[in-house]
């Protein structure tokens, strides 16, 4: 007989940031340097609840993950890291904020980006976990990693 699992808290926290980005080689009008509203939702588990009965407390999200999109991507142009010498051009003629990834900068990549490499480092030591990510690029359209 398996007993049923335990239920598992989740809190998440929305964050939004405006960013342009092109997906290098993409087959219709996404190949063009083009800007969206970003729609973070992160989502975190805990071991268990703090002293406070929380995953963690939602200002801390925004502390650290919110901080780091607002260092890096918010109102940047996020590019593939083979496209640089359109970022070299575009921070020559507007000091505008280049930011590279590895691979095109579709909503896939880019949530895959935070829930690999940034969420872990940014909340190690605070005990939760990223546990979902789903960043939308539309209102229509989203990417999930989990």
């Amino acid at each position: 007989m398996t007993l049923p699992s335990s239920p598992r808290i989740r809190c998440t926290r929305r964050l939004e940031f405006d960013a342009a980005h092109r997906v290098m080689e993409h087959e219709s009008k996404c190949r063009h340097l083009h800007g969206h509203r970003y729609v973070i939702e992160a989502s975190f588990e805990a071991a268990e609840l703090d002293a406070l009965d929380r995953v963690i407390d939602f200002g801390v999200i925004k502390e650290r993950l919110g901080a780091w999109i607002d260092e890096h991507w918010d109102h940047a142009t996020i590019l593939n890291v083979r496209d640089r010498a359109l970022g070299d051009a575009i921070a020559a003629q507007t000091a505008q904020r280049i930011y590279y990834i590895e691979g095109n900068p579709t909503a896939e990549k880019m949530a895959e980006y935070l829930f690999t490499a940034i969420c872990p480092r940014l909340f190690a030591e605070a005990g939760v976990r990223c546990t979902k990510l789903r960043l939308y690029e539309t209102p229509n359209c989203y990417a999930d990693i989990q």
